[in-house]
């Protein structure tokens, strides 16, 4: 894997994710201070998935340890230096100045919590701003004011040839932090597409053509790319407003592009012809497609009808109908059903689940 302009591996998401969430969850069963691991920072052009990063170790990590997981969310861009020491008022008797703290660092200091300090777009910050964070990243202080020991610090930016707002982050900040930058992934994305209940138009479309999860392009003009931030916004629309797709066309170009727009649209023809889900998950499922860009879609369709329908004889029976389509049809799809939290208990009581599971095909 080669190297980026930081002298880094590019990480995937899913992957920082894994590798954080497993570092915090092992020092919390440990007894250990989280105060003692080293700051994070991620880098990665705009859509990437940084933030929604960070919301997922809150939730990995809430999961793992029973504990109540808070993100506080710093968007250093809109700060100057004072907004983060706080507003100065005099003491009592009026002869020393009091720094008032931030709300944004009044965070729940409890066994039971774990906080999560975000510090979002810090190399879009002045460098007055950037130079006012070493307290929090090195010594964990806001001024007068100390984070809590069961603060966990995180911050995000974008890379200087992003050609996005950014500054240059002096070097003694940047020796602060444990760093990583960060690149898409389709397959990871996927999985996460799918426990987020992202729309089966864009989960197919995205399976049949993964090259368009990130088209970001620094040198260009275009105001509207494809990127994972971008297709959530897609999926928002379709789920939100209406999945006609050319009623709800200029805002999708609003979101990813003409271009990418147009492909999606050509791709979302194909669920006209797709056998009704109803008569798949009684037991009455039709002739399958045989096209494979229809099969694509066929199992995203399943995975959205199955997350909303988690009863065991529906799933059961979308399953057998499974059986009438490709071996890598079935495996797939037991995969997908499988990253849904409501469908994996149900999927643990089924006789070809765990006949795929033991001949290594799931």
């Amino acid at each position: 894997m080669s190297e980026t302009e930081f002298g880094l591996a590019p990480v995937i998401v899913d992957r920082v994710v894994s590798l954080l969430s497993h570092a915090y969850i092992e020092l919390i069963r440990k007894g250990e201070a989280l105060s003692g691991f080293p700051s994070v920072m991620l880098w990665g052009p705009p859509g990437v998935g940084k933030s929604q990063a960070v919301r997922e170790i809150a939730r990995t990590v809430s999961e793992s340890t029973g504990k109540k997981a808070v993100v506080t969310d710093v968007r250093l861009l809109l700060f100057n230096p004072v907004d983060l020491r706080g507003i100065p008022t005099a003491n009592e008797d009026r002869t020393l100045a009091v720094w008032l703290k931030p709300r944004i660092f009044q965070m729940e200091e409890g066994e039971d919590t774990v906080n999560l300090l975000f510090l979002d777009e810090i190399s879009a910050a002045p460098p007055s701003v950037q130079a006012a964070a070493y307290q929090i990243t090195l010594d964990r202080r806001v001024g007068e004011h100390k984070l809590p020991d069961n603060c966990i610090v995180l911050a995000a930016g974008n890379r200087i040839t992003d050609r996005s707002v950014a500054y240059n982050m002096p070097k003694a900040l940047s020796n602060r932090l444990c760093h990583f930058e960060v690149s898409s992934d389709a397959a990871s994305w996927h999985r996460w597409a799918i426990r987020s209940g992202i729309h089966p138009y864009v989960l197919g479309y995205l399976d049949y053509n993964p090259s368009d999860l990130m088209r970001f392009d620094p040198s260009g003009l275009a105001l509207a790319f494809p990127t994972p931030r971008t297709w959530e916004m897609v999926s928002r629309i379709l789920s939100g407003v209406s999945p006609d797709v050319p009623a709800v066309m200029p805002m999708l170009e609003g979101c990813i592009g003409r271009a990418a727009a147009g492909r999606f649209l050509s791709w979302s023809k194909l669920y006209r012809d797709m056998p009704d889900m109803e008569t798949i998950f009684s037991g009455e499922g039709p002739e399958p497609p045989e096209a494979s860009e229809l099969q694509m879609a066929l199992r995203s369709a399943m995975v959205a009808y199955a997350a909303s329908h988690p009863v065991k004889d529906r799933v059961d029976a979308s399953l057998r109908y499974a059986c009438r389509l490709p071996v890598s049809f079935r495996r797939e799809l037991m995969e997908d059903y499988s990253a849904h939290p409501a469908l994996q208990p149900i999927l643990e009581q089924n006789e070809l689940f765990r006949e795929a599971r033991r001949d290594g095909l799931q």
